[in-house]
């Protein structure tokens, strides 16, 4: 069936996506709550019982909220480096299978290669990760202030791309909510790309390969789904890329099932 990605949820409050291969599956983050998951894997008849590992980015909470409710009643195994293992909080009690990988070191999971690479974020060792098989490969970054070298160059050449577009900037700026130390840091270089940050890393990667693109981990209050995806279509106009297909990830509900 080639790789299957279903983002199951993403944004501000919670982030877990699903990728399948014939013989592999995989969440990347599992920052949803243990029934969202669970509810969601089941609407397109998966559950967690088919789940070879959990993928974690860092250890921010909407990244690893079901963590200790997983550890309680599942076996899974969670790859993550040292660090953001050392930074995850569960109860007293409660196991979690780590295995752990050093960001920049590949590994494989079944017939997934999978490669961390390093991501600028206010967290301990933040990473990104491609997911590789036979024929397709899959980038994920979805916390990050800035595209290094190293980001551009790995999401390069891939078949689909979940890339974050977390705010507006004017949107952002003129919100009454956060204080305006906040919104410094989620505009810092470690916080969070805007709409139009996503757009530039698109016009940077954009390839006869690439496919597809996800926007994900929008702001609840500081984006809304039309303006994201104007921004990274306008982008791909601009240089012809008539062939790529773009969709934005949702909180509340999964997205279509991509197949590569």
């Amino acid at each position: 069936m080639g790789i299957q990605v279903t983002i199951l949820g993403s944004g501000s409050s919670g982030n877990c996506a699903l990728i399948e291969t014939d013989q592999t599956a995989v969440l990347v983050d599992a920052g949803l709550s243990h029934r969202q998951i669970t509810q969601r894997l089941a609407g397109i008849q998966r559950s967690l019982a088919d789940i070879d590992a959990i993928l974690l980015t860092h250890e921010h909470s909407d990244h690893t909220n079901a963590l200790a409710v997983i550890g309680k009643h599942n076996t899974i195994p969670v790859y993550a480096n040292r660090l953001t293992a050392e930074e995850v909080k569960t109860e007293a009690g409660v196991q979690i299978s780590w295995r752990l990988f050093t960001t920049g070191s590949a590994f494989e999971i079944g017939d997934l290669a999978i490669e961390p690479f390093s991501i600028p974020h206010d967290a301990s060792d933040p990473v990104g990760f491609t997911l590789r098989d036979a024929t397709h490969t899959v980038a994920f970054v979805t916390d990050l202030g800035h595209a290094t070298k190293l980001v551009v160059e790995r999401i390069r050449n891939v078949d689909m791309v979940v890339l974050e577009s977390n705010h507006d900037i004017k949107l952002l700026q003129d919100d009454t909510i956060r204080p305006w130390a906040t919104k410094q840091r989620i505009m810092s270089r470690h916080g969070h790309l805007s709409n139009d940050d996503a757009a530039t890393v698109i016009g940077e990667v954009i390839s006869g390969k690439l496919r597809h693109i996800v926007l994900a981990h929008l702001s609840r209050d500081c984006n809304r789904p039309e303006l994201a995806q104007k921004a990274v279509e306008e982008k791909l106009k601009l240089t012809g890329a008539n062939h790529v297909h773009v969709a934005v990830a949702h909180q509340h509900q999964p997205t279509p099932t991509v197949t590569l």
